[in-house]
């Protein structure tokens, strides 16, 4: 059964190109893909050059893309996209630690999604990845008219800065006061969700309250993720650990794989990492944090739930504003794809909806009017 389409979801085929240079993952992607009947493939292309007519003669809503090919990189080939003729791309990359930065680089410049190559037995394993793709590919196709207008590098985060790239730092944040503060911030994201927060991060005062951040993605991406934006920031920023006790001025990301959750014991607050089941399809769950967040933080938490697909984080980001909790969505205009914060909305738990370029000065707004706050000496 195919999910219910959310507004903004094209009404008529995705019209897709397919980049790779295995003649076999292209076969395997076309019968994946055309298998769908909300997607058609229009064009397959063994290279950038080949991929370069593809896409000017038949301008797809969404191209898949290796990073590795024959005359020109991915990456190399993702930037003329992004600046020629903005299109939405969802990168095909194998699932290991070098190409996971490789991967990493093509969201900060405005891939919207990935899929994890399988490594082994590739016929089935893409086959298992089947839905997962032509999710991906159908979600991104709802991009298409946001990259047009910011177009590569027009991104501007909080500090008026935009395209950040690897250890680039935009601005150095003063600090605020908030080192004494008792709030927990926690953040969801999936799709679009490495340059949102990647724009929230790095404009985070150095003695930010001890933020935790769920984000859909393997095990193999989150320790560079965080590795990358840690390199960017004013705060500290690093895969949680299991039993690990929070500080301020630091971001715990949750490891892929495991689900990162908020304790309180002892009259400090711990991560708590577990492998138990999926949630709303996922492992690390933005709702498992954000229900955590709830029971162990209460009225001393705040939400915050960013662009993706599907509805994980709703449910628990409506508990959180439950316990008294303050709860941000991203808006519409500046989501990749606005699905997890409409379904928030939706169902209220969101408090208040704002832009991303506007999401740290409305955390830092909160925190000043509702958690207790020390003069900065």
């Amino acid at each position: 059964m195919l999910p219910d389409r959310s507004p903004g979801m094209p009404t008529v085929p995705v019209r897709v190109v397919v980049v790779d240079d295995s003649p076999l993952v292209r076969r395997l992607l076309c019968a994946i893909l055309d298998a769908d009947p909300r997607i058609a493939v229009v064009a397959t292309a063994s290279d950038p050059l080949e991929a370069r007519v593809a896409i000017k003669d038949t301008d797809p809503d969404v191209v898949t893309l290796d990073i590795e090919m024959p005359h020109m990189d991915g990456l190399s080939f993702l930037e003329k996209i992004m600046t020629l003729r903005p299109t939405p791309v969802v990168m095909i990359s194998s699932l290991t630690q070098e190409r996971a930065d490789v991967t990493l680089r093509a969201l900060e410049m405005g891939a919207v999604d990935f899929v994890p190559k399988p490594t082994v037995d590739l016929r089935n394993g893409l086959e298992e990845l089947a839905r997962e793709i032509t999710d991906k590919v159908v979600h991104a196709a709802s991009a298409k008219r946001r990259l047009a207008q910011r177009a590569f590098g027009g991104g501007v985060g909080a500090c008026g800065a935009g395209g950040y790239g690897a250890g680039h730092v935009p601005c150095r944040p003063a600090p605020l006061g908030f080192a004494a503060s008792n709030a927990v911030v926690a953040i969801g994201a999936s799709t679009g969700g490495v340059e949102a927060l990647r724009e929230i991060i790095v404009t985070l005062p150095p003695d930010m309250p001890a933020t935790l951040v769920t984000v859909h993605m393997p095990m193999a991406y989150t320790a560079r993720f965080a590795a990358r934006l840690d390199a960017m920031s004013a705060v500290r920023v690093k895969e949680a650990e299991q039993g690990e006790r929070l500080r301020a001025g630091h971001v715990y990301v949750a490891p892929g794989g495991r689900h990162l959750e908020l304790a309180h014991e002892g009259g400090a607050y711990l991560c708590r990492l577990h492998e138990g089941d999926k949630v709303q399809g996922h492992r690390p769950s933005v709702d498992v944090l954000f229900r955590s967040v709830a029971a162990a933080a209460g009225r001393r938490g705040i939400g915050v739930i960013l662009t993706g697909m599907g509805r994980d984080g709703a449910e628990g980001l409506k508990r959180m504003r439950e316990e008294g909790a303050r709860t941000i969505g991203q808006d519409e205009r500046s989501c990749v794809v606005y699905g997890m914060p409409r379904i928030a909305r939706e169902t209220g738990a969101v408090e208040q909806e704002v832009p991303l370029s506007r999401i740290t000065a409305t955390l830092v707004g909160l925190l000043a009017q509702h958690a207790p706050k020390q003069p900065h000496l």
